[in-house]
């Protein structure tokens, strides 16, 4: 039975969380968790909240084992951008986007 975690609105780019979430696709559960614990990415500690987070969802099934757990699914999609600017010479603006991201974790028994 599939657990589904997602977290929303988080102020990280896309691009940056997409280089971790490739690394942990596919790998069980406590691989995983163990290899973001020594990724020196701000967006490891995010990705193994969201994996933390799916577990607790799984967990509350009574029929599934935790300890069979993989990660079958781990996207994440673009969210809003916010759109700040910074002054520039000679009475220009330059646009700063900061962007955010929603990291979607899918985890399934073996």
């Amino acid at each position: 039975m599939e657990a589904v975690a997602k977290a929303k609105y988080v102020r990280i780019s896309p691009r940056k969380v997409r280089l971790v979430a490739d690394a942990v696709r596919g790998m069980k559960v406590g691989e995983a968790l163990n290899k973001l614990q020594f990724t020196p990415k701000k967006a490891a500690v995010l990705m193994s909240k969201v994996i933390n987070s799916a577990v607790a969802n799984a967990s509350q099934r009574p029929d599934v084992d935790v300890d069979q757990l993989y990660i079958k699914k781990a996207f994440v999609d673009g969210g809003p951008t916010l759109k700040r600017w910074r002054p520039r010479a000679m009475g220009r603006a330059y646009i700063i986007r900061k962007r955010t991201s929603h990291i979607t974790v899918v985890l399934d028994e073996r």
